[in-house]
């Protein structure tokens, strides 16, 4: 009990009030990484291994269920009921968001809760060694040490979500921005004599260099396509996939020409001279913003030195002039 007390007056002389309550945070979260570090680098029992390849019920699992469960990571694997939402909508919706930002793998919403909550971990673990040994002998209040404390980690917490929002935006406009080019090189080569499957081939392979994240989309749909998938679905999905409106009216003429049985390659001449037009339209829009933007910019950098050069002679001499009078 003495030695007890001992820590306990150590830990207030230190830290404050919460001192104890600090310490047993800290000493939970390192149990916690231990505990995970070892559970993650503990290999799987080949015992266990061997009854699950014998079990009869796997074994049933049709080829395209175990197809998709293949090719996962075997240390995030134990920890899927953890690292991925239970609800089907919600993991649909971030599943979804990870692909527009171009993370195609099947373990991508593990990874990214785990980005999360160790990113999360690091912050808050930080934050105390900073409240704790940097900033030991500085007094602060109950808000300061909550806000030094936890603050790291919720914006660790937060990092993965706003780099994924970021890169979806990115994304986007790379898409956007190599559209236009992408119909025209599909014109091309529809009238050359191309089918629609080739046409999208070929400009995947032209693509890949100037605009990859189009490239890959294209790539993914004649993948799709050579897979036997429905093209309407293929071409939806694609929609789906880049969030854009322009590549999603793409997808609306494309299916709705297949239908009525008009001509596909009218159909992309049209709508890729309307491409080009709103591509002129953009850079137009951005052109006429550029004025805007530069008058602040102007007016904090233009206005003072002008200010100094035309006011700073004057108040000298009139400075001067009131030395010379006294």
């Amino acid at each position: 009990m003495e030695f007890l007390s001992q820590i306990n007056t150590f830990l207030t002389g230190q830290l404050g009030d919460f001192g104890p309550i600090i310490a047993v945070g800290v000493l939970g979260l390192l149990m916690i990484l231990l505990t995970i570090a070892m559970m993650m680098n503990q290999p799987e029992d080949p015992l266990k291994k061997l009854k699950r390849d014998m079990n009869p019920s796997t074994q049933s699992k049709p080829q395209k269920e175990r197809l998709r469960q293949s090719g996962r990571n075997e240390q995030l694997e134990r920890f899927a009921t953890f690292l991925e939402p239970q609800d089907a909508e919600e993991l649909s919706a971030i599943q979804l968001k990870l692909r527009q930002a171009g993370y195609q793998s099947k373990d991508a919403v593990r990874f990214f809760h785990f980005a999360q909550f160790a990113l999360g971990i690091i912050g808050l673990i930080g934050g105390i060694i900073y409240v704790t040994v940097i900033a030991a002998g500085t007094e602060m209040t109950t808000q300061q040490l909550m806000m030094y404390t936890v603050g790291p980690g919720g914006a660790g917490y937060m990092l993965p979500k706003y780099w994924v929002t970021r890169r979806v935006e990115e994304r986007k406009e790379e898409i956007t921005r190599g559209f236009p080019d992408s119909l025209d090189m599909m014109l091309v080569c529809v009238e050359a004599g191309q089918s629609m499957d080739q046409a999208i081939v070929r400009v995947a392979r032209e693509l890949r260099a100037s605009f990859p994240a189009l490239a890959a989309e294209y790539e993914v749909v004649a993948y799709e396509m050579k897979a036997g998938k429905d093209k309407e679905k293929v071409l939806r999905d694609m929609g789906t996939r880049c969030g854009v409106q322009d590549v999603s009216s793409f997808v609306t003429v494309l299916i709705q020409s297949a239908t009525f049985g008009t001509s596909i390659a009218e159909a992309l001449r049209v709508y890729a001279g309307e491409m080009r037009d709103k591509r002129v339209m953009r850079a137009e829009e951005a052109a006429n913003k550029l004025p805007t933007k530069m008058t602040l910019a102007t007016m904090t950098l233009t206005v003072p030195p002008l200010l100094i050069i035309l006011v700073g002679p004057s108040a000298n001499g009139i400075a001067n002039l009131g030395n010379m009078s006294k």
